[in-house]
């Protein structure tokens, strides 16, 4: 399947999506990172954006002031989602962020906030940081621009992002969980082989 997702998303707009899945989003999109999840969750700090309905992206851009004011994005390329495993959960439930983008899968704590709070994880393709960002219309605002410009929650409008490849979708599948164990399961008898060869071996 492949579908555009707009914002707000609903919880109905996500029910019918699997991994593997093919969206695309057109809307607002926030970049968000490992600090402005830890600022929410282990700080407590309220953050300056509503993510209710929203997607947030791991991602830690490059973006370029323009002479008449205002930011371009040059490349927006995305974060290694495992790394906000330990944050996800509870980020999901306390925001209602509804799409979630990065790198890479996430663990069960995720799988399990999305299945709890009907949410999806998205993979970007890595490597393709240019072409992301001549998907962003409009940088339509920074904040907690303290944290510099990888970690700064940076406000898009966007049209079209994508291709993202749904990772984790509403019903607790987790694609890349999936693939582990399929893999695992197919390695079995060739290691067992492999095995059997070379038992000779001390």
């Amino acid at each position: 399947m492949t579908k555009v997702l707009t914002t707000p998303i609903k919880d109905e707009d996500l029910e019918d999506l699997k991994v593997g899945d093919i969206v695309f989003l057109t809307g607002r999109l926030i970049t968000c990172r490992d600090v402005a999840h830890r600022r929410l969750i282990e700080q407590k700090r309220k953050l300056p954006v509503d993510l209710e309905g929203g997607a947030i992206f791991h991602a830690g851009p490059i973006v370029r002031e323009k002479d008449g004011g205002g930011y371009e994005m040059v490349s927006i390329g995305p974060t290694t989602s495992m790394r906000m495993e330990k944050f996800e959960r509870d980020f999901i439930r306390e925001t209602g962020v509804k799409l979630v983008i990065g790198k890479g899968g996430m663990g069960p704590e995720t799988t399990a906030g999305c299945a709890e709070n009907k949410a999806v994880h998205a993979v970007f393709p890595g490597g393709c940081a240019v072409l992301a960002a001549t998907k962003v219309e409009e940088i339509e605002g920074a904040e907690w621009t303290d944290l510099g410009m990888p970690e700064t929650l940076w406000i898009n409008k966007v049209r079209d992002f994508g291709p993202l490849i749904i990772s984790i979708d509403t019903k607790g599948n987790n694609l890349f969980q999936q693939n582990k164990e399929r893999l695992n399961e197919a390695k079995k008898p060739i290691l067992d082989r492999i095995k059997k060869e070379l038992s000779f071996i001390r």
